[in-house]
């Protein structure tokens, strides 16, 4: 019998140490058995993922990736802030749970605040709910306990007076009001393309220092650039630009700049790139640091954080998925260190959200607080060499889109001269023809989509704000196609379909079967499978099997199909030279374009 030593369980004692070199050649030589003739750094290189913002993600990262610098990256509480705001984290407990309303009554929010909501964030005016509303909307609530949240767009002034109102008739202390009156001029000139006079923003910010500890009066919200498809870094850019911008008419307006620093709020998107978020809420919190460094102000104290889950991300077929989504980008934020967090319903992109999704949403927080415990540790990515290294590189790719506003003049002018929305759209390019050629899966839309869902049917929410930059979805392109599906459906009975064809033995035939039935689907164009192509219905069919089985039955099959009637032949795979096949689907094609040229032909508009 072998007696283990006590050895202070030293478990690589006896081993060897590899090295970096060492693994890459491990590397090089699985790679090589796919057919890559790549070594050393290359062979790194070729399992890494361009990112946006020329940023990459490396397989693997180590203690030399990371540069120390003074004071980097410090302890929460202090600057510059990367490992959170608070000394105490959000320990004691959890983060703020912020529900979003923007149509529902009183029985909605005490439903919330009853149920694990902290902190309400109010919809008001355009877009929302109506002038005039709030004594209705917080009736039974206790305002000296839930904080509020206005986003009022331009009916700023008349909302916050309303809620202030509501504090002095409900006898609320002022020093017990807490919350946020909403102030966002520059992402309202965003979202609509019009602006508004800074003025009455100065005199509440002013009110709020002077009277209202609790209360900040404004937020800068990066949403807008984000629902343009804008990147992580051009988030934070332009979140830096608006900053400073509410900065400089504060300071004007006869606040410090310790006081103008406390009156913002900074509000970021949360998504299900789970690291990337991470990375974003650690990156901002340093840049704001730096920045009221910069002002003179290095006491102000670190920028307060609310995170929301990405409406971009939020898909409206299949919409159950989005839960899973959402719970991701929870998890980041949490992690990220946000001081509050909305979940939007899983329903959020169909309309008005049920008590169900709500309930969802709101439970979301609870179960990663209570149940998963996230928040016993504060900064628990702290020290990864991966998030150290992404949090590093971020904040200077936000840095840097920051300084190329500024650049221009301002946010203002930014936004103004088009060259913001501009810069947006080009990122926006980009990642559309990721989603198209389905490099971006979409679970439930681009990948495994369900043709036999039924739809969830949702109330019409309010129209939002518009007339500036645009809002965007990632499922947009297909949300398109498969309209143009629902369409066919609902005239003929049917869906349009295509016939794939297989070629062989299953096993030679249905990776890429499944692999040309998920294509064909996310455009709504039904995959038949069983008998044969007379008897299914389909103008179109598809070859599936294996490249051996290709060189050898792929010409013959395809006349035989165009015998039967079949008026186009995709094969699925490598393009090749085949006679009677038309076009190839393959890992990386425009999935889009081909789905929309298919429906094309078969009159599917």
């Amino acid at each position: 019998m072998t007696v283990l030593p006590d050895d202070g369980l030293s478990l690589a004692a006896e081993f060897p140490d590899a090295t970096h070199e060492q693994w890459q050649r491990l590397v090089a030589g699985v790679l090589r058995k796919s057919g890559k003739e790549v070594s050393g750094e290359a062979a790194e290189d070729a399992l890494s993922t361009v990112l946006e913002d020329g940023l990459r993600t490396r397989p693997l990262y180590t203690a030399s990736d990371v540069t120390p610098e003074p004071g980097f990256p410090g302890f929460p509480g202090f600057p510059p802030f990367v490992r959170g705001g608070r000394a105490e984290g959000s320990i004691t407990g959890g983060w703020d749970v912020r529900q979003r309303h923007a149509a529902t009554g009183g029985d909605a929010v005490l439903g919330d605040l009853e149920n694990g909501v902290t902190s309400l964030w109010l919809i008001v005016g355009a877009g929302g709910l109506p002038l005039g509303s709030l004594g209705r909307v917080l009736d039974g609530v206790h305002l000296d306990l839930a904080p509020v949240v206005l986003d009022a767009g331009s009916d700023l002034d008349s909302a916050a007076r309303e809620l202030l109102g509501l504090y002095e008739e409900r006898g609320v202390a002022k020093h017990a009001a807490r919350g946020n009156l909403g102030a966002d001029p520059l992402a309202h000139e965003a979202r609509t393309g019009d602006a508004f006079d800074f003025a009455p923003v100065a005199a509440l910010a002013r009110l709020c220092a002077d009277e209202y500890p609790g209360l900040r009066a404004l937020t800068v919200d990066a949403l807008p650039y984000h629902e343009a498809g804008g990147s992580a870094a051009q988030e934070l850019g332009a979140s830096l630009a608006t900053g400073v911008a509410y900065l400089r008419e504060l300071t004007e307006a006869g606040l410090s700049v310790e006081q103008a620093c406390a009156q913002l709020e900074f509000r970021y998107a949360a998504t299900a790139d789970q690291f990337l978020t991470v990375a974003k809420l650690r990156a901002a919190r340093r840049l704001w640091a730096r920045v009221a460094e910069v002002c003179g102000a290095p006491g102000a104290g670190a920028q307060v954080q609310h995170a929301v889950t990405s409406p971009v991300m939020m898909s409206r077929r299949d919409p159950w998925v989005n839960m899973l989504r959402t719970t991701i980008a929870t998890l980041a934020a949490g992690v990220g260190g946000a001081d509050s967090v909305t979940v939007l319903p899983f329903d959020h992109a169909l309309g008005l959200p049920d008590a169900f999704a709500r309930r969802i949403a709101r439970n979301t927080s609870t179960i990663l607080v209570e149940e998963s415990h996230l928040s016993r540790v504060i900064d628990p990515a702290g020290g990864s060499w991966y998030v150290e290294r992404l949090t590093d590189e971020l904040a200077h790719a936000g840095w840097e889109f920051f300084q190329w506003i500024e650049g221009i003049g301002c946010q203002a002018a930014a936004l103004r001269s088009g060259r913001l929305g501009q810069d947006l759209a080009k990122t926006w390019e980009a990642r559309s023809a990721k989603l198209a050629e389905r490099r971006e899966p979409i679970t439930g839309v681009s990948e495994f989509p369900h043709l036999a869902e039924r739809p969830v049917e949702r109330e019409a929410a309010p129209e939002p704000p518009s007339g500036g930059l645009p809002r965007v979805r990632r499922d947009e392109a297909y949300e398109a196609l498969r309209a143009r599906s629902d369409a066919h459906l609902a005239a003929t009975g049917t869906r349009p379909r295509v016939y794939l064809a297989t070629i062989g033995p299953a096993a030679a035939h249905t990776a890429r079967a499944t692999f040309a039935a998920n294509l064909f689907q996310a455009g709504g164009i039904e995959p038949v499978t069983e008998g044969a192509f007379e008897d299914s219905g389909a103008t179109e069919a598809c070859l599936c099997s294996s490249d051996t089985l290709y060189e050898e039955q792929a010409a013959s099959t395809a006349q035989t199909l165009r015998a039967a009637g079949a008026r186009q032949v995709f094969l699925a795979g490598r393009p090749g030279q085949y006679t009677g096949v038309d076009a190839y689907v393959f890992a990386g094609c425009d999935a889009v374009a081909v789905l929309s040229a298919t429906l094309d032909r078969m009159g599917v508009s």
